[in-house]
């Protein structure tokens, strides 16, 4: 069994589709085919089950499918150490949330860029799912996200923990609140980040009745979606309703259309974390990052009352 038939039978179940996998792999379908039966033969196990318009991995197609990507993972790590060992500059493929990456990453990369001047950051900014399997398959060495998270042979390091704030229309009721109750708020339009965002299940979890619409009472919610923090931000700023953001994100935020203020208790919050792979091989870029991040002040509040 080969390094590329392993790659053959990960993508396939990665793709869920003979053709798509064959692409990925820069092979006609056909090679792609008789390869992974080749594979099956040999270990004598059913890998994928074959329908119509898709393939479905098997239980054992699953552990191996685990086993064949941990691999890969490692051939990667071999090919990489011996190719930085023979170079002056190296590279280290990190991933942001959209959530965090535009508030973490500017304070962090001219940091570590004086700590390992030699090593070029490569940014994705995705959801957490995404970030997490990218990670896993060895796409990135290095995600921020923020808990829950729960993945196997990954270390994590807690960087900070941020309170939510109110984002409100200067001219709005509440922002002459020295802080602001949103259990009980009614005939409000409010701003949530769309479905996918980690920070939008956050903040439902700690404001349920935000997208609960009771049309049989005169007091009903609206809510609308942006797309990212900033888009809510400017939306917020022309009327079209309120919100709550990650203290991060109001830092330094100087705005004659936007008030902030602080949350009543309990104030929900959110911890940001680093992840890597346990078996990532560049000891000393983790600890870079380690040292960058240790040089940050991640104090994070909002003007008390």
């Amino acid at each position: 069994m080969t390094l590329n038939e392993l790659k053959y039978i990960c993508a396939l179940a990665k793709e869920k589709q003979f053709k798509k996998a064959a692409e990925v792999c820069f092979i006609s379908q056909p090679t792609l085919s008789v390869a992974i039966k080749k594979i099956e033969d040999e270990l004598e196990v059913t890998l994928f089950e074959r329908k119509k318009n898709e393939v479905l991995v098997t239980p054992i197609g699953e552990k191996i499918v685990f086993l064949a990507n941990e691999i890969l993972n490692t051939s990667k790590q071999i090919k990489l150490l011996a190719s930085n060992e023979n170079k002056s500059q190296t590279e280290l493929k990190i991933g942001a949330i959209y959530t965090v990456g535009p508030y973490l990453l500017p304070k962090l990369i001219p940091i570590f860029h004086e700590i390992s001047p030699k090593t070029h950051l490569i940014v994705e900014e995705n959801y957490t799912h995404v970030l997490a399997q990218k990670l896993q398959q060895g796409e990135i060495d290095v995600m921020f996200i923020s808990l829950p998270f729960h993945e196997p042979n990954i270390e994590t390091l807690e960087l900070y923990t941020e309170d939510f704030v109110a984002a409100l229309p200067n001219q709005h009721p509440l922002a002459k609140h020295d802080r602001v109750s949103l259990e009980k708020i009614t005939n409000e339009t409010f701003l949530l980040l769309g479905s996918g965002h980690c920070f939008r299940d956050q903040v439902t979890e700690a404001y349920p009745n935000l997208i609960h619409m009771n049309y049989h009472s005169d007091n009903w919610q609206k809510t609308l979606e942006g797309s990212s923090l900033e888009t809510i931000r400017y939306m917020v700023a022309s009327g079209a309703g309120i919100t709550v953001l990650p203290c991060s994100s109001v830092q330094n935020q100087q705005n004659d259309l936007l008030t902030f203020k602080p949350l009543t208790d309990p104030v929900p919050n959110r911890t940001v974390i680093m992840a890597w792979r346990k078996t990532f091989p560049r000891k000393e870029l983790i600890e870079s990052l380690k040292q960058s991040i240790q040089k940050i002040n991640f104090h994070c509040a909002v003007l008390e009352p």
